[in-house]
């Protein structure tokens, strides 16, 4: 078994898990540590934090540059929208107003067309009515013609029934003497 050997916090610690110590103090971590600290002497001598400080300045110089290009944009795009909702609801209102005339433009013509029936019906019946108005008088004076006709027709019949030569001489000699008298 191999030997246990006592650290300074009072716990044991294998042999073999021991490091060599070169002088006592000298240990293989001391050496770490050694480099670690050469290392950051050379950092600071060629002033590696003014660079990362700069690099990181240059890396928020941008970043502020695509914020403030991201803030223009976004401005820019904001206005945008503004002036698409007002020309939505100008052409919304445009659209409604050609909605509305077309309306009235739709009621004056049916009125018109309206208007223009009544007075083609209108002047329809009253070339009916002359029409009928002239075709009445026309039979009116026809019947009259005809009823004159066949009146003269019977009295002729009558007359020559009852009158004879001597009737009309009277007839011519009265007719002549009241001509007589009205002069």
């Amino acid at each position: 078994m191999a030997e246990a050997v006592h650290t300074t916090a009072g716990t044991e610690v294998p042999a073999e898990h021991q490091e060599a110590a070169v002088l006592g103090f000298m240990t293989p971590g001391f050496f770490v540590a050694l480099a670690m600290l050469v290392v950051f002497i050379i950092m600071i001598w060629q002033k590696v934090p003014a660079m990362i400080a700069r690099t990181l300045d240059d890396k928020i110089a941008g970043i502020r540059a695509q914020l403030d290009e991201a803030k223009a944009l976004r401005e820019e795009a904001e206005a945008l929208r503004k002036e698409y909702e007002k020309k939505a609801k100008s052409a919304d209102k445009e659209a409604a107003a050609m909605i509305e005339r077309a309306h009235g433009e739709a009621a004056g013509i049916v009125a018109r067309a309206d208007a223009d029936a009544k007075a083609l019906i209108e002047r329809r019946t009253r070339m009916a009515e002359d029409k009928i108005a002239a075709e009445e008088r026309a039979a009116i004076d026809g019947l009259r013609a005809a009823a004159a006709a066949a009146a003269t027709k019977a009295a002729e019949k009558l007359i020559a029934e009852r009158h004879d030569a001597s009737a009309d001489a009277t007839l011519v000699d009265q007719a002549i003497s009241q001509l007589g008298k009205g002069a």
